[in-house]
């Protein structure tokens, strides 16, 4: 008895089976002739049934893509592709081996959106180039470039958390997005002309027309994929999440001075001053020369008050940069503010011959710290004679003036109104 139950189930199954192949073939009969209304219908009619079986239900969803794909092809809208390429993947998922007739329609689907990208991004819609060169990776995942486009347009186009998600993918596949490229020198106009493909230069070498064949390897493009990652979060104003990024940057990076900066700025503007500092160190030691690292040292230390760490910074900034007005101004600061701060204690003296003698030697020092922030600008000034900073001018006469030298203020000031 239970054989000739499991019989009569086997037997109900696939009557079913065949009822349901039957109206699925009805459905692409309207699909063909182009009755997508008509098609789309009936197949809902039949997905509760079709879905029950493996086989089927592969029909039913390369079925319902092809429909959505028409219909997004005679729309010319990219936006309705995503229905068909989901259909697709999910046809391939319960079906098992990809049959032929579905690779048909995805690579139908990726050239469309491949052509829609590439004119939405010619018009500087950057937006809808992404939407589209996600699709095409989505239809051919094996095609990463497409998905690394659609990071690129998006983030052409501000769109910032499509662009983290493109690029936050493309990181956790590892893609390197280095290819290689082979090249031949035109005889004729004297150009490179480079392709990806070897079999296009090696036909363009048997014609005679062209020499130099080369080969190059392009640079990988993790480091872009990471580090935007990271500004992307800065940009959002998300500084815990940026600094995580960038830490894993750095893992991958280590000497990379732009994401040393970028990661120490998002210190300062957490208030981490020391850990800016630190990172910013970093910087001037992979770059000495960095005009803008040993900018920002001096000047958190000149904040600080440490005037002999802040001129040494200034000092160096000069070294690189002799015309850089702020670095003499505030490098002339350093030893200001030391004179500075002799005058309450001079001032606090009384008249006996001890006081007058202590007065004298402090008037003496700081007289001498305000000559050295003299010389300092004054180096300045002729280091850039043609257009020096009005600004560091008037700083300079004063000094002059507090100096009661009367010769040197009259020289500024004489300068100073030529400007």
């Amino acid at each position: 008895m239970k054989k000739s139950m499991l019989l009569i189930t086997a037997l109900a199954f696939s009557a079913v089976s065949f009822a349901q192949k039957k109206e699925l073939k009805e459905v692409k009969k309207a699909i063909d002739k182009n009755e997508l209304s008509q098609a789309q219908l009936l197949l809902e009619s039949l997905k509760s049934s079709a879905l029950n079986d493996r086989k089927s239900s592969a029909e039913y969803y390369l079925l319902k893509g092809e429909i959505a794909l028409k219909k997004a092809i005679a729309a010319n809208d990219i936006n309705a592709l995503s229905e068909a390429t989901n259909a697709f993947n999910e046809a391939k998922k319960v079906g098992g081996k990809t049959p032929t007739e579905l690779d048909v329609l995805k690579g139908k689907g990726a050239e469309f959106a491949v052509e829609k990208g590439q004119s939405a991004y010619e018009n500087n819609d950057f937006k809808q180039a992404a939407i589209a060169f996600e699709q095409v990776y989505r239809l051919s995942p094996k095609d990463t470039l497409f998905l690394y486009n659609a990071a690129v347009s998006a983030s052409q186009g501000k769109e910032k958390d499509m662009a983290l998600n493109y690029f936050l993918e493309l990181r956790d596949l590892k893609y390197d997005g280095s290819e290689t490229l082979y090249a031949a020198k035109n005889k004729e106009t004297g150009q490179i002309e480079k392709s990806a493909d070897k079999n296009i230069r090696d036909m363009k070498m048997k014609t005679g027309n062209y020499t130099n064949p080369t080969q190059e390897k392009t640079p990988s493009k993790k480091r872009e994929i990471i580090s935007n990652i990271a500004y992307i979060y800065v940009d959002q104003g998300k500084k815990e999440e940026a600094i995580k990024a960038f830490e894993f940057a750095r893992k991958n990076y280590p000497k990379d001075a732009e994401l040393l900066t970028q990661e120490a700025n998002v210190y300062y503007q957490l208030g981490n001053i020391d850990k800016y500092v630190a990172l910013t160190k970093e910087v001037t030691e992979l770059q000495p020369d960095n005009v803008n690292a040993l900018y920002n040292i001096g000047v958190i230390n000149l904040q600080k008050g440490n005037n002999d760490q802040a001129r040494i910074y200034f000092q160096k900034v000069l070294k690189v940069d002799p015309k850089n007005a702020d670095a003499a101004m505030n490098c002339a600061t350093t030893f200001a503010k030391e004179g500075d701060a002799l005058v309450d204690p001079m001032n606090a003296l009384g008249n006996t011959a001890s006081d007058i003698k202590k007065f004298n030697e402090l008037k003496t020092k700081k007289d001498n710290l305000y000559r050295q922030a003299a010389e300092v600008l004054n180096e300045y000034v002729n280091n850039d004679a043609k257009e020096p900073n009005k600004v560091v001018l008037e700083y300079l006469s004063n000094i002059y003036l507090s100096l009661d030298d009367v010769t040197n203020y009259k020289r500024i000031r004489a300068i100073a109104e030529k400007k």
